[in-house]
């Protein structure tokens, strides 16, 4: 991808940023982060359309958001991770099988088959497209599969960033673990989590992460476990040589920030300027996002789609709440 395709839309993405952290001004209950990305959605679906704005977008919506993740790592310390306890990896690992099991079994009864049930299952479970993109390889899914489960997995990501904030706040109040437990432990993708704990805090953004890293990290287990069930079944034909290492670099890299944080002393302008740096990052890939989300897919898909959707994302908000009473967190 070349850098003049990137300049349209990664301006527009900036220009958008940066009104959202000017009406946040007037606005600040609602903050630069939710403003940026409503705006991003208005715009992106009257006024700003154009398949040449497409390369920029994407490049901010992935890049310029994995990077602030890696630049999050300068803001946590193995201590911060360890406030998560064994509570919450107990949470992530049952959540993670209900959703796995839940949507695979929902997917086969709507009839959708065994790879597409698969991709859904681990999609939701894990991270989003980047988990259907290191699955379908190994169960050898098409692309036609692949792209209608991204499409499906996205839509129901952006429909439980919108209202999952508001529900944890109404369920928890002030509890901090509580609604970063709901967020980073459903959320689909490393973007709408980000997206959907900045509707709440900067706190929350930073162990909401946590939760979700965490559920990143058992990506290798579920492309394993996949793949072997599959080839049980004769689904898949051949040794498959080109294999992606399945965990994100973004989430190696936040791993190594936060080991060099916690045992070296940086300066505190390392910590200041990570910080910053993240945040316009995280802001200018929420623009992004919004500015992507095309609602005539939610038309496209049709209703045993949008059911499927729904039933899993229905799911994981019961579960994940559930879990969360049941294990005090």
């Amino acid at each position: 991808m070349s850098f003049k395709k990137i300049i349209p839309g990664l301006s527009l993405s900036v220009a958008v940023a940066i009104c959202g952290k000017l009406l946040a001004l007037l606005l600040p209950k609602l903050g630069a982060a939710t403003l940026a990305i409503l705006l991003g959605i208005l715009l992106g679906n009257t006024f700003f359309k154009q398949a040449s704005l497409a390369d920029g977008t994407k490049f901010s919506e992935s890049r310029l958001l994995e990077y602030s993740v890696v630049l999050l790592g300068l803001t946590v310390t193995f201590q911060t991770i360890g406030q998560m306890g064994v509570k919450g990896l107990i949470f992530i690992m049952l959540l993670m099988t209900i959703v796995i099991v839940g949507a695979y079994l929902l997917g086969r009864k709507l009839g959708f088959n065994e790879k597409m049930a698969l991709m859904m299952a681990g999609g939701n479970a894990v991270c989003g497209s980047s988990a259907i993109g290191a699955i379908a390889p190994a169960i050898e899914a098409d692309d036609n599969q692949k792209g209608q489960i991204i499409t499906l997995v996205n839509l129901l990501g952006t429909v439980m960033m919108l209202t999952l904030p508001f529900l944890g706040i109404h369920l928890f109040g002030g509890a901090l673990f509580a609604k970063s437990a709901l967020l980073g432990g459903t959320l689909q993708s490393v973007g709408q989590v980000v997206a959907g704990a900045s509707l709440v805090n900067a706190e929350t953004v930073k162990f909401s992460m946590l939760f979700k890293i965490t559920r990143i990290i058992f990506l290798v287990v579920v492309v394993f476990v996949f793949e072997q069930k599959v080839r049980r079944d004769q689904l898949v034909t051949t040794k498959n040589a080109k294999k992606k290492f399945p965990i994100p670099w973004y989430v190696l890299g936040f791993l190594l920030a936060c080991v060099v944080n916690s045992f070296l002393p940086l300066p505190a302008f390392f910590n200041q300027g990570a910080h910053f740096i993240s945040s316009w990052f995280e802001t200018i890939a929420l623009a992004a996002i919004g500015l992507r989300l095309d609602f005539r897919k939610f038309l496209k898909e049709g209703p045993r789609f949008l059911i499927y959707g729904l039933s899993v994302g229905s799911l994981q908000t019961i579960a994940a709440v559930a879990l969360i009473f049941l294990l005090h967190i």
